[in-house]
């Protein structure tokens, strides 16, 4: 049994009683209830077994809760992985990955009844896959993984239910994962493998070492090991498997070597790409494309996307091509309609995937591709422990089940390069004649000295003259005007006229913005004062503390505010805005002028005739180790929204790196130079790091415990970063105010992040069985690092 407890030390595995009652319905991954420690516990059982290590007496289980097998043996192994990659436990992993049971759906809508329980553990096709049924050996027992002990070696007895005892990683795992000979069992090796180690404890980038990839490959390319389906059949002579008839194959000839991605899909193989599609893709339909592909052969996908809009579009794409064979699955769906399609995936009647982060865990069966869209997004960061990365968990899955990969999006990150560089993926590229013919002609105002004889200012000013020529040329013409500002409302931002000083609440020392006219008690159109945007108190008298000025000037202009001007200079114009709570999915055709923050851009029927980018420092200027990157990455999603006859002008200047990447629509150079920078100062992902945050003491007591690997390089304690959230219950008791939080980071070489992941998870174990309570967080990688 693995009962779902928090404390670290208890993250290991328990042997119960099953009593006759349960001895058909207590199968390998059902969810269970359990004693444990006097009280009971939700857990899920791994495997069955007919003696026990431990020789004491056991205690009974308690109840089976539900007759499905919902944790899978490959969602078991993936939890241990992430776990041990995250230095978090398999109880937070799965808590991730299997939502709550909705027992009215799971029963059909109706009482649960005898005879309707015995058909669904008859039929296959209503219950789990029949590859999950238990394969014990002749004497009922699965081998246990050398070195483990029947006595929890921690100490923890008093913490454990008399009787019970850790059977071992191995020999209470599900009987379809392999045993492992090391403490942590890594995942196995992929059918298809030929890249990089991904598993905790092997560096990034080495090859495999123990000589199994050729022949595992071989197997993964036997047709014979399943059933061909239709386009398993030869096309022509060749005998390259055939594409199904719906996906558009002249859109992926425009890359290099599209067609030899497709026809790997199609026939059963497994390639991984970092696909950098094309300014006005369609790249929604290109995704849906793939998953058909991989549907035909018979093999489930998985799609991730960052938000719900991009889930309808890309959802959208796949029913008219795979039918109700297609699910969304994201948070925001409801308990009910949530684990309705969950189970749908796990029961196998859905066989393609189109969800959020959370989708990475979907029980997919026989999978066979992992996409996602745009993993530079902040959403594919789990924000609950173990705080793991959508786009490290579908490498880590792809990596274990030997399905393709696919990191898809107009932009690259770093982390995608790196795998890119070390051989686990390729690129998918289109050549530079075809880029060129599909993007808009992109400038900077005052880019050459001509430029600037004309309009001086051009620099200077928030939208140049040059702007609002183009902006006119594109109305006049009938096409709509794409304007993107970094932020809402009418002036978020204000500072003291004379010393530049950011104005702060008197009450709370939060920021100060200006609200608009529209916006304010009466609603009238006169001025409104500042107000805090944390506590909402209105500074009627502000006076600055460092210099008494009472004059206050605008830092940042919102979105709300760029609306008005825009309005008063294009009059008659339609102005629309999508931000905040008020986000268009598309606009119709026709003169308009958008304003957008970013990543709410509309989408424009044939695309927009002008793009203006505008407060590109504003984008730049963050303190953060990724605001190039993103920066870049938020300025291609809007510029690939512009028609190729029309027009972009980013407002920066055209001497910065990540201005010249967007004026040569270079994400992937852009990438590399990244890369290369954060190799020669040591950040990820050329290097491994771990924050640790939380009070002085707490993370002075996990150091002081954590056996960390003499390579590893402690920075800090310096102040928790103010873009990172408080670590849980450091906010205080409502009376004393929140307590003092720092953060110290522990960096390591790539080759050593597992042995630092370890380490920490058996200090952060020493500290749970000793009950600490102090406010400590681990995170591996955070993307805000400070």
């Amino acid at each position: 049994m693995l009962p779902l407890l928090t404390p670290a030390h208890l993250d290991r595995d328990f042997d119960y009683l099953v009593p006759p009652e349960f001895d058909e319905t207590a199968r390998p991954g059902v969810r269970v209830r359990v004693r444990f420690a006097g009280r009971l516990v939700d857990g899920y059982l791994l495997s069955r077994l007919t003696e026990s290590e431990h020789s004491g007496k056991l205690v009974r289980l308690e109840r089976v809760v539900s007759p499905e097998q919902v944790l899978t043996p490959e969602i078991l192994r993936l939890a241990t992985t992430v776990a041990a990659r995250c230095a978090g436990t398999r109880a937070d992993v799965l808590r991730l990955a299997i939502p709550p049971r909705h027992a009215r759906v799971e029963n059909g809508g109706s009482a649960k009844t005898a005879a309707k329980q015995k058909i669904r553990e008859a039929d296959p096709g209503s219950g789990a896959p029949e590859a999950d049924e238990p394969e014990t050996s002749g004497s009922g027992q699965t081998e246990p993984v050398p070195g483990s002990e029947a006595h929890d070696p921690t100490g923890a007895a008093a913490g454990r239910p008399a009787g019970t005892g850790p059977a071992g990683p191995g020999a209470a795992e599900i009987p379809a994962v392999t045993p492992r000979p090391s403490g942590f069992p890594g995942p196995a090796r992929p059918r298809g493998h030929s890249g990089p180690d991904l598993s905790p404890d092997g560096p990034d980038g080495d090859p495999p070492d123990d000589g199994t990839a050729s022949a595992a490959r071989g197997d993964r390319d036997d047709d014979s090991r399943r059933e061909p389906s239709a386009t398993h059949s030869p096309a022509g002579e060749s005998g390259s498997p055939a594409v199904p008839e719906s996906v558009e194959a002249v859109a992926w000839q425009r890359y290099r070597h599209g067609d030899a991605f497709l026809a790997a899909l199609a026939g059963g193989r497994s390639p991984r790409a970092a696909w950098q599609a094309l300014p006005g893709e369609n790249w929604a339909r290109r995704l849906a494309e793939l998953a058909a592909v991989v549907s035909a052969a018979g093999r489930s996908a998985i799609l991730m996307v960052p938000d719900q809009r991009d889930l309808d579009r890309v959802l959208s794409e796949c029913e008219r091509l795979v039918g109700d064979r297609a699910v969304g699955l994201s948070a925001g769906l409801g308990p009910a309609a949530r684990y309705r399609r969950w189970l749908a995936i796990l029961r196998g009647t859905a066989r393609v995937v189109v969800g959020t982060r959370s989708a990475v865990f979907a029980p997919a069966a026989d999978l066979g591709l992992i996409a996602l869209w745009d993993d530079g997004d902040d959403t594919y960061a789990e924000p609950r422990s173990p705080y793991p990365h959508a786009r490290e968990v579908a490498m880590l899955r792809a990596h274990d089940t030997g399905a393709a990969f696919v990191a898809a999006g107009f932009a690259r990150t770093a982390e995608i390069q790196a795998v890119v560089e070390s051989g686990w993926a390729h690129d998918l590229l289109a050549d530079r004649a075809t880029l060129r013919a599909a993007a808009p002609r992109i400038s900077a105002p005052g880019d050459s000295d001509m430029a600037l004889e004309r309009d001086p200012i051009a620099r200077a000013v928030r939208i140049p003259g040059a702007a609002f020529a183009a902006a006119r040329r594109t109305l006049a013409a009938g096409h709509g005007v794409l304007v993107q500002v970094p932020r809402r409302g009418y002036v978020p931002a204000l500072a003291c006229t004379k010393c530049r000083v950011p104005a702060r609440c008197r009450h709370c020392v939060g920021p100060l913005s200006l609200p608009g006219a529209d916006q304010g008690a009466t609603g009238d159109q006169t001025p409104q004062s500042p107000v805090c945007r944390w506590c909402g108190r209105t500074e009627a008298a502000f006076r600055c503390p460092s210099c008494g000025g009472r004059a206050l000037r605008a830092v940042v202009i919102g979105a709300a505010r760029t609306a008005e001007e825009l309005g008063r200079a294009f009059p008659g114009v339609p102005i629309r805005g999508s931000s905040g709570s008020a986000i268009l999915d598309t606009v119709p055709p026709g003169p308009q002028v958008v304003v957008a923050t970013v990543g709410a851009e509309p989408v424009l029927p044939g695309g927009y005739g002008a793009g203006l980018l505008l407060d590109g420092w504003a984008l730049l200027g963050r303190a953060d180790l990724r605001a190039a990157e993103d920066t870049l990455r938020r300025w291609l999603g809007a510029a690939a929204l512009v028609s190729p006859e029309g027009q972009v002008l980013v407002m920066a200047d055209p001497a910065v790196p990540v201005v010249q990447a967007l004026l040569r629509w270079d994400p992937t150079g852009h990438a590399a130079a990244e890369l290369a920078q954060r190799a020669e100062v040591g950040f990820p992902p050329a290097a491994r790091m771990a924050a640790v945050d939380g009070t002085p003491d707490s993370v002075a007591d996990l150091l002081a415990v954590a056996e960390l690997p003499p390579s590893v390089e402690i920075l800090g304690p310096v102040p928790l970063p103010v873009a990172a959230r408080m670590p849980a219950g450091s906010r205080g008791d409502g009376v004393s105010g929140p307590l003092e939080v720092e953060r110290v980071l522990l960096r390591a070489p790539r080759a050593q992040g597992g042995a630092l992941a370890r380490a920490l998870t058996a200090a952060q174990a020493v500290r749970s069985s000793q009950r600490a309570d102090a406010p400590l967080r681990v995170q591996i990688d955070p993307l805000d690092i400070g």
